[in-house]
């Protein structure tokens, strides 16, 4: 596990070149904020979160992967997840922000994400 990144994987990389393609600039991982977002748009009160599909338990098949070994300790860090990531996005809204979930797998759709991203940024 210690050699998993949090910061700067290959799926937080291609949304932010795609974000700074769009002309929006943006600071990573603000550490005063809940979650300590990937990207934070501070002038449009946006954020989005890249997430893995499996560390985040998303409902695709990444994401319903179960590990035989241990599967106790991983349903349990997994869903942990999944929780901090639910009251965080709850702390961030009540704050006034607008928070995008990217996943992993949606980035292997460009075509999609780009159509997602700037739908979030024209909306809300």
């Amino acid at each position: 596990m210690s050699r998993i990144r949090g910061k700067d994987t290959k799926p937080e990389m291609v949304v932010r070149s795609m974000v700074h393609q769009m002309g929006y600039r943006y600071r990573l991982h603000d550490k005063k904020l809940p979650g300590k977002p990937d990207l934070v748009l501070k002038r449009h009160k946006k954020i989005i979160f890249v997430h893995g599909c499996f560390w985040h338990v998303h409902n695709c098949k990444y994401g319903r992967v179960k590990p035989k070994t241990n599967a106790e300790f991983w349903e349990k860090k997994r869903t942990g997840n999944r929780e901090r990531d639910k009251v965080n996005i709850k702390k961030l809204k009540k704050d006034g922000w607008s928070v995008l979930a990217v996943w992993e797998c949606q980035i292997k759709r460009e075509g999609y994400l780009e159509k997602k991203l700037r739908q979030f940024f024209v909306n809300s």
